[in-house]
This record gives structure tokens, sequence and C-alpha cells, in this order.
């Protein structure tokens, strides 16, 4: 069966309705929801009519399509009935592969031009997701990936929470509570680092950026009628430039680091630089000395500890008594076994 651009939209909207079941959903809530991302992507004021949405619920029930478990509760609230139901994990047809390869040859034309030379990863990313969803087809290049991780669908709603400046209620635990938290939060960026994404907020109390993430997310929900704010101190497009990872604040100034880096891990260094502004300041004996310029956070600390002996820190001196005392209590937990 094959899909225009705008039912597309619609059917992908209505999904993301119905996967947060923090909310209920009415048909009236749906047809409000889908005119606004109708307006948001493409500029339709007219917005979807009644007649419209039910069809495209009728149709994402269909076998032919998504199969999609659509249930109403108490007579007028639409959901999933399994609940860790997506239209996202549905197989594609042979008529979605072609208009997909289509697409996919129109990235690879754009690559080549200057405006699109990041492209590279995401086309083979998307080259090898269609071999693979070919019949009998397989991978034929692996990506760093962990299937376990939780949170990642929460990053269409918070990409869209971002791009319409919307606020958002947010249900939160992190590793150091024992409960989920609700809070208000204004959302400005989404931030992946190691194959972990995480969302940079500011809470409506405090004035000051947190980072949230998304696999501690227990559930999030729009708040249209709440005032959004920006936070214009700060220029999210550099906010991590600064730093190894997500742990940082906008107070945070980067430190220089000197290392010390051995003659066997040399070369990695060198091939895959620790940060943008790593420079050599010296070699002597095969061994090499580096500087950077890095926020002091955890993912810089586990990065000089992932090289083991093959890395000193030479200064600051703050950040050579942290890898020392880390190291020692290593040391002693081995010594006990």
């Amino acid at each position: 069966m094959a899909l225009n651009k705008l039912a597309l939209i619609r059917y992908k909207t209505i999904d993301t309705c119905l996967r947060n079941r923090a909310r209920k959903w009415t048909l009236e809530n749906l047809i409000d929801k889908v005119s606004e991302v109708l307006y948001e992507y493409e500029g339709i004021r007219d917005g979807v009519s009644k007649r419209t949405i039910q069809l495209d619920l009728q149709t994402m029930r269909s076998e032919k399509l998504y199969n999609a478990p659509i249930v109403v509760t108490d007579r007028k609230y639409y959901t999933y009935s399994d609940p860790k139901f997506s239209i996202t994990q549905s197989k594609l047809t042979p008529s979605d592969l072609e208009k997909m390869n289509e697409v996919v040859g129109i990235l690879k034309h754009l690559n080549g031009f200057n405006h699109f030379g990041e492209m590279s990863e995401m086309i083979a990313r998307l080259e090898n997701d269609l071999q693979r969803a070919k019949p009998e087809g397989r991978n034929v290049i692996q990506f760093e990936s962990n299937p376990l991780l939780r949170g990642l669908n929460w990053i269409d709603p918070l990409y869209r929470a971002i791009a319409a400046r919307t606020t958002l209620q947010i249900e939160y635990q992190s590793f150091r509570s024992r409960e989920v938290k609700l809070g208000v939060y204004y959302p400005y960026l989404l931030k992946e680092f190691r194959n972990r994404w995480f969302l940079i907020v500011r809470n409506k109390y405090k004035k000051q950026l947190l980072t949230l993430a998304l696999d501690r997310i227990e559930g999030v929900q729009e708040l249209p009628h709440e005032p959004f704010y920006d936070y214009p101190e700060v220029d999210f497009d550099h906010y991590f430039d600064n730093a190894i990872g997500v742990t940082k604040s906008e107070h945070d100034k980067p430190a220089r680091v000197v290392l010390e880096v051995s003659p066997k891990m040399k070369p990695y260094v060198l091939t895959k630089p620790l940060h943008h502004t790593q420079e050599v300041l010296k070699e002597e004996e095969g061994r090499m000395i580096i500087q950077i310029f890095v926020v002091l956070n955890f993912e810089l600390q586990r990065e000089i500890l992932g090289f083991g002996s093959g890395m000193k820190v030479l200064s600051p001196r703050i950040l050579v008594k942290w890898i020392r005392e880390d190291l020692e209590k290593t040391i002693a937990g081995y010594t006990s076994v």
C-alpha cells in the first residue's frame, strides 16, 4: 500500500500520541495535534477533518498496513492495547522500499556538495537498513549500537518540542533518586554521546541547565498553554565544544589539560584525537606530550583511565589527584581478591 507524505505525517503523529500513555487522547485531541504538526512541517493552515482522522485510524488498523492494535476506552479515549506497539516497528512494503531507495539516491547526490558533507554515515545507515529489509537481506556494514538501550522512543516527540519551543512536563527518575519525579521543563537540545541520548533543559523553577538521560525518562507530556522561555545566554550550537561527554554546566570553563602518551598508545591518539583542541607539544624517546582545553568532568576521567598505563596526566593538579584516587581505589579492590 503506497503512502503519500501527508498521510505518513498523520500516521506518525497519531502513533506518537497513542504511545504517550501519560495522556488520554480523544478524537478531538488527535485532530488538534495532527493539525498542529501539519502546520509546523508543511505550513497547512486548514488543519485536518474529523473524517480524515477516523479514516487514518481505520487504515492504521488494517493488516495490509500496520495492523495497529488501536482501541477505544470509556467510549472516547484512543490508545494502543499493546503499550509497546509502534508503527515504526512495522515491516516496510515493497512500495515503501522503492520510495526510500529513491530518497537515498537523492541524498547520495547531495552528499557531494559542501552543505551536506556530513551525511555519509547517515546514508550508509539508510542503505544498510534497506538492504536488510529485503527478502533474505543481511547487514553489509555494522554500526555501534545497543539494542537494550531505553528511551529512544522519546527522541521524536522531544525533537518536535524543541523545534516548536514547547514546554514539557517530564516524569524523570535519576540514578540517585528512589522515585520518579514530575517537573516542568523548557527543552533546548538533544545530544548523543556513545549511543546514549540526553536532553538539555531548564527547570521552570531553577535558572540553570540540566542534562536528562533519555533512558531515565518515564513520561513526557506537552504543555501548550505553559509559556516557553528561551535561554539566550547560551549558544547551544557550541554548548559542548569545550567538553568531552555531556557532564557540564553553562558556568564551567575549560582547563588546560596536559597529557603524556606512551609510544604504544601514540598512534591511537594521533589518528583519533581526544578533542578537537588537541595539540602536540613535544615528542621525546617515543613518548608524546599533548594538550587539550576541556571541562574537567567524569567523561574526561573515564577517557583517560581507558588508556590505562598508556596515558598519564601531567596537569592540572586537581585532575592528577582525581585520577590517582580512582586508581588507588581500583588497586585496593584487586588486592582484597
